[in-house]
């Protein structure tokens, strides 16, 4: 199966942006479809709804750093996938052989990796999405269910958003 190329990644800003552009050509086809006398006063209630909805946007968007600021974190942060908690049990040890190979995959790749594994993607997963050799990728996941069976379950401390 081949995958075609996506010049965008598929994000919620993309998403956004491509909301914006239709809601702009619909309104620019609204305007350019009505009657002359009433094409002045279609353009002012859409110019004005999109100042409504601009200013909306920008303030959620201010209300919601406001609230990161406040719990010490960057919505963007990912301090929680990579941080000294997320990383306990890394089988470094096995691991270690794996580095010293010339050509073998970075750290911070199998960091990715471990973190991917201790939350239930399995071996091929990792290793189609990560570029890693199968035989590592299953190392890693074994080792990160021998981890969760081995640790006593805490309540996730995460908040929904």
């Amino acid at each position: 199966m081949t995958r075609a190329a996506i010049p965008f990644p598929r994000t919620g800003r993309t998403t956004a942006l491509g909301g914006v552009l239709l809601v702009l050509t619909l309104q620019c086809l609204a305007v350019g479809v009505a009657p002359g006398p009433l094409r002045l006063f279609l353009s002012g209630v859409l110019i004005g709804a999109s100042v409504a909805g601009l200013l909306l946007a920008l303030l959620l968007a201010h209300g919601r750093q406001r609230a990161a600021r406040a719990r010490g974190t960057t919505p963007d942060d990912d301090a929680q996938w990579f941080s000294a908690r997320s990383l306990e049990g890394f089988p470094m040890e096995q691991v270690r052989p794996l580095l010293l190979v010339p050509g073998s995959p970075g750290l911070n790749r199998l960091y990715t990796a471990w973190v991917f594994a201790t939350h239930g993607h399995d071996p091929q997963w990792i290793a189609h999405h990560l570029g890693l050799p199968t035989p590592t990728a299953r190392l890693l996941v074994t080792a990160a269910r021998q981890h969760a069976t081995s640790t006593p379950s805490v309540p996730s401390r995460r908040r929904p958003q």
